[in-house]
């Protein structure tokens, strides 16, 4: 399920390019345009959903959720340490209302959480 007017979606059929950084038939993970950090990668599932709260199957949550650990271990973060963020609508400043996660690290980070 896609949807035609989403930046994410457009980005998963390859209509805007995008760096790589890991790929399997449900997620797609790819370099921020925009890193706040050394490492900034986001993971996308292939089916759209707006946010994290758009009834996502506990089956693709968890599948994402593993993949994180996937993007880490090929960015080489697993072991120094990493954040995880997902913003969910608009007063958490969810820019692209597709569900995706922030992948931080690669440098040390304050306390706060950056605004993504």
């Amino acid at each position: 399920m896609h949807k035609e007017d989403c930046l994410f979606c457009k980005i998963i059929a390859g209509d805007i390019p995008s760096t790589k950084v890991f790929e399997d038939e449900n997620f797609l993970a790819f370099e921020d345009v925009n890193p706040q950090m050394p490492v900034h990668t986001l993971i996308v599932p292939k089916n759209h959903y707006d946010n994290i709260a758009d009834d996502v199957p506990d089956e693709e949550l968890g599948k994402l959720f593993n993949t994180v650990k996937k993007v880490a271990d090929i960015k080489g973060i697993s072991e120094s340490g990493f954040r995880v963020i997902v913003n969910t609508n608009d007063d958490a400043c969810q820019s692209v209302h597709h569900l995706h996660v922030h992948v931080l690290g690669g440098g040390q980070m304050n306390d706060g959480s950056p605004a993504l």
